[in-house]
Parts: C-alpha cells; sequence; structure tokens
C-alpha cells in the first residue's frame, strides 16, 4: 500500500475549483509495485478531471497496517483503498 501526496490541476469547473486552478490530493493505492502504484494514483486522477498531476511525497505502508482491523476502522481512507484499490481525497488545508 503506497500513500501519495500529489498536486494537479483541474480541467474543468468544480465545486470551488476553477478550471486550471492547482490542488492538492491524497491519494491510497493499494499496490505492490511503487512505479505501477505512481502511474495508477496519475491515471485515476485523469479519470477524475485532472491533468499535470505531480507527485510529491510518496510513502510506503507496512503491510500489517493495511491487515490491522483497529487501524481500518479508524482510517476510512486506508479501509476504502484496501476494499477497492485505491482512494483519492481532495487536501483540505483548512
Amino acid at each position: 500500500m503506497y500513500v501519495f501526496s500529489i498536486s494537479a490541476k483541474a480541467v474543468k469547473p468544480r465545486e470551488g475549483i476553477v478550471a486550471g486552478q492547482q490542488v492538492p490530493f491524497i491519494v491510497y493505492i493499494n499496490f505492490l509495485d511503487l512505479f505501477g502504484a505512481e502511474n495508477l494514483a496519475k491515471i485515476y486522477l485523469m479519470r477524475a478531471g485532472f491533468a499535470e498531476a505531480v507527485i510529491e511525497n510518496r510513502k510506503k505502508l507496512p503491510a500489517n497496517v493495511a491487515a490491522d482491523k483497529r487501524v481500518l476502522a479508524a482510517d476510512k481512507a486506508l479501509r476504502d483503498a484496501v476494499e477497492s484499490g485505491y482512494h483519492i481525497q481532495l487536501f483540505d488545508e483548512a
């Protein structure tokens, strides 16, 4: 499981976001290979309507974290990534 801090530009305007605005994301990818996980994160953001994704930080989570039921119960984003393979979250800077 990898967690990425990614900034990407909005292709179309959305609620609270104008076209061309650079916005930050936290992306969870449940994949074994770093290269594949990075590319999947960029592809999922493109499919969501964002371009020019730049990975700013990356972190590999220990396998036991994604298997710990207490951690999964407390972290919805991580739980979604384990169940569906990925989770994209717009980072709220407030």
